[in-house]
């Protein structure tokens, strides 16, 4: 099996940082990359936060959390993250074109040895991994937000995986603390295809008038032993990542995964959830993060 000691994970948002938080507490050095120096500054610091907060809970232990925080390094540029990983996970936007591109450049930037793992929740493993020259040592590694907290990692084995990556992705998954279940790849693998059909079906549902968002979310809590409602889930996700999601299984899957065309308002309307800070519900206070990265990104390309 290839032996993982350094992880690096490309886009420091909600699931990069989270994934990050996780290999460091599993004993890995790991390098977090993102373009954006803010994004980096506020991934270093809800890191810290999340790991006190763990000690404070007696989850870990100061000792180990200030450990796991030491492990962390920070990059701006995927061929400085890539150069000594040997595990790379990609946690780019759910959009098949980005996927591509960040593979596209870690096959030439990384060493041929190094296992490259997409972090996607529905999308083609193996689509992603042909545009490379090792896609036997590519693999779907899919965690669940937030990632320090969610036990569930599904590992997705394209077809041409083979079984060193598939083990040594288990391997440290298991590290990571992760209850690890393999499948062979398939549209939205498991909790994908069934999370999106019922997010979908409740907004068919609030567009129809049925119920309130509210009253939706508190029947699936209590009537079905869900820990979050699905309105809750999907501002928590992303409304347009849960309409990529959406849109690929309809393809791929047929009719009954046809996004709802309330779900398509709400993502033309901007309303992508609590990064936005508004939804489904409103978030106030939480959109101020939006403006600072639209700032950042306009000063980077005026300097392209």
């Amino acid at each position: 099996m290839a032996e993982v000691r350094t992880v690096a994970v490309i886009g420091a948002g909600i699931m990069g940082r989270g994934i990050a938080h996780a290999a460091a507490l599993g004993g890995y050095r790991t390098i977090l990359e993102d373009i954006l120096p803010t994004t980096l500054r506020k991934a270093e610091g809800e890191i810290r936060t999340n790991l006190d907060k763990a000690v404070e809970l007696g989850k870990v232990t100061k000792a180990d959390a200030d450990q796991a925080f030491g492990r962390l390094e920070y990059a701006s540029s995927v061929e400085q993250a890539a150069r000594e990983a040997d595990l790379i996970i990609e946690a780019v936007p759910e959009e098949m074109e980005s996927k591509i591109e960040i593979f596209t450049l870690l096959d030439k930037v990384s060493r041929p040895s190094t296992i490259l793992a997409s972090n996607t929740s529905s999308l083609s493993v193996t689509e992603i991994a042909s545009v490379t020259y090792r896609a036997p040592k590519c693999v779907g590694m899919h965690f669940f937000n937030p990632v320090h907290k969610m036990k569930l990692l599904e590992i997705v084995r394209a077809l041409e995986t083979d079984e060193e990556t598939l083990a040594a992705a288990v391997e440290v998954g298991k590290r990571m603390g992760k209850e690890v279940v393999v499948i062979k790849e398939s549209p939205g693998f498991i909790t994908s295809r069934i999370n999106a059909m019922i997010g979908n079906e409740a907004f068919y549902m609030l567009q129809e008038g049925v119920a309130s968002p509210q009253d939706i979310d508190k029947a699936l809590k209590l009537g079905l032993n869900h820990p979050m409602g699905p309105f809750e889930m999907v501002d928590l996700v992303g409304l347009d990542t849960r309409l990529h999601i959406l849109e690929y299984l309809h393809k791929s899957l047929g009719e009954k995964f046809r996004p709802a065309p309330l779900l398509v308002q709400y993502v033309k309307a901007g309303r992508l959830g609590r990064k936005a800070g508004r939804g489904v519900y409103e978030y106030p206070g939480e959109s101020a993060g939006r403006a600072e990265k639209a700032a950042a990104v306009s000063a980077i390309e005026e300097k392209q």
